[in-house]
């Protein structure tokens, strides 16, 4: 009998990493361009912090908060940190380079590295593959790295600070890679291995 999903509920202590074709590589290059209810900006430290119905967007990547806060150096590299409201998560939506695919997720909080082109998501983390309309993978974890650069995203099920409390499992739902023979296959999704722990809202 042919399974359409295949649910994967690791108990191990290490994380899982994910290699796939990511984001559109295009994106780091483009201008991050913010709407909120409010702005402070602190010209001296070169922090602007936004709050209220955050939208975030550069290029094709999405970014909605409660609040953020963006600190840029005098390359004009970007650092963004994100919260939602309590009880919420921040959302974020990405093209996939080459593909018509989109990666999204959620979070509680995020951190957005515009020089290093990643993206860290904590507490009630979730990542998602779709095509089209339809979610195709779906990813779970305390913690989720995502690394455009090397297109490998890591996930940790271990909350911070390795203590016995939280969920200690990350959750992987992936659909089968289609059959060469069968009509119209879009590419699959990422592929897991295992690779050591990292450190340290809503549409």
């Amino acid at each position: 009998m042919k399974t359409k999903f295949i649910t994967l509920l690791c108990t191990l202590t290490t994380a899982l990493a994910v290699q796939c074709a990511f984001a559109e590589k295009a994106d780091r290059d483009k201008p991050m361009n913010v709407e909120a209810d409010s702005l402070k900006h602190d010209d001296q430290q070169q922090l602007t912090t936004f709050t209220g119905k955050v939208l975030m967007t550069k290029g094709t990547l999405v970014l909605k908060s409660a609040r953020m806060e963006v600190k840029q150096d005098k390359q004009g590299n970007q650092i963004a940190r994100l919260w939602a409201d309590p009880g919420e998560r921040i959302f974020f939506r990405q093209k996939r380079e080459g593909l018509d695919e989109y990666t999204e997720g959620e979070a509680e909080t995020a951190i957005y590295n515009s020089q290093a082109d990643t993206l860290t998501l904590t507490h009630r983390a979730e990542l998602r593959l779709l095509r089209g309309a339809l979610v195709a993978d779906r990813i779970q974890g305390q913690e989720i790295l995502v690394n455009n650069n090397t297109e490998v995203f890591t996930v940790d099920g271990k909350p911070n600070g390795g203590g016995s409390t939280g969920n200690q499992r990350v959750k992987a739902t992936i659909t089968p890679r289609p059959q060469k023979n069968e009509a119209s296959p879009p590419p699959s999704g990422p592929v897991l291995k295992s690779s050591p722990r990292i450190g340290s809202d809503k549409p």
